[in-house]
C-alpha cells in the first residue's frame, strides 16, 4: 500500500474541497467516497471521507475514519491535520481524555505546531481546566509577537502563561 499522494490525487482532492458546500456535505462524501473506492485504503483519502463527515456533524463515523487512516499510516503534515481532526472529534464525542491523549501524540510529533497548542486548548476549556486552555493560548499568541501589537508584553504573558500551565504556583 502507498502512502504517496500524486500531483493528479493532489489535484482530485482539491477538486473536492473546491466544490465543498458546507450546508450540504452529502455531494462531498460522496465524492471523496468515490475517490477512495478507486484507491482502496490509501491512508490520506480515508482520512479526507473521515474530515468529509467530520463536517457533515457524523462525527461517530468520522471517527472511526481517522482511526483507520492512522492505522494505515499517516506522516508529515497530513499526519498532522488527523490527529487535530481526531481529537477534536473525541472532543465533540465528550472522550475528553482521549482526545487529550491524541493532542498530546501530537504535540510530541508536532512540538512547534500551533493547530495542535489550539485544539489542545479547546480541548482543556472543556475538560474544566481553563487555566491550561489560556495557558495554551497565549504560549500561541506570544510565539508570533512580532504580529501583533503585545510588543513589549508578549514576555510578560509568556510568564503568564507558563504560571497558569503550572497551576498557579505561590
Amino acid at each position: 500500500m502507498t502512502t504517496d499522494v500524486t500531483p493528479e490525487l493532489t489535484e482530485a482532492i482539491q477538486r473536492g474541497y473546491d466544490q465543498r458546500d458546507r450546508a450540504n456535505m452529502a455531494p462531498t462524501i460522496a465524492y471523496f467516497q468515490a475517490l477512495l473506492a478507486e484507491h482502496p485504503d490509501h491512508p490520506v483519502l480515508v482520512y479526507e471521507v473521515g474530515g468529509a463527515y467530520d463536517t457533515a456533524g457524523q462525527e461517530q463515523t468520522a471517527r472511526g475514519y481517522y482511526e483507520r487512516a492512522l492505522a494505515l499510516g499517516l506522516d508529515g503534515d497530513v499526519l498532522r491535520r488527523c490527529l487535530c481532526q481526531y481529537a477534536s472529534t473525541l472532543k465533540w464525542l465528550g472522550e475528553l481524555d482521549e482526545s487529550l491523549a491524541v493532542l498530546d501524540r501530537a504535540r510530541r510529533e508536532f512540538p512547534d505546531s500551533d493547530s495542535v497548542r489550539v485544539f489542545r486548548a479547546l480541548t482543556l476549556n472543556d475538560a474544566q481546566r481553563p487555566d491550561e486552555a489560556v495557558a495554551e493560548l497565549l504560549t500561541v499568541v506570544t510565539g508570533h509577537a512580532e504580529v501583533t501589537d503585545l510588543g513589549r508584553w508578549a514576555v510578560g504573558l509568556r510568564g503568564l502563561a507558563q504560571w497558569l500551565a503550572d497551576g498557579r504556583p505561590e
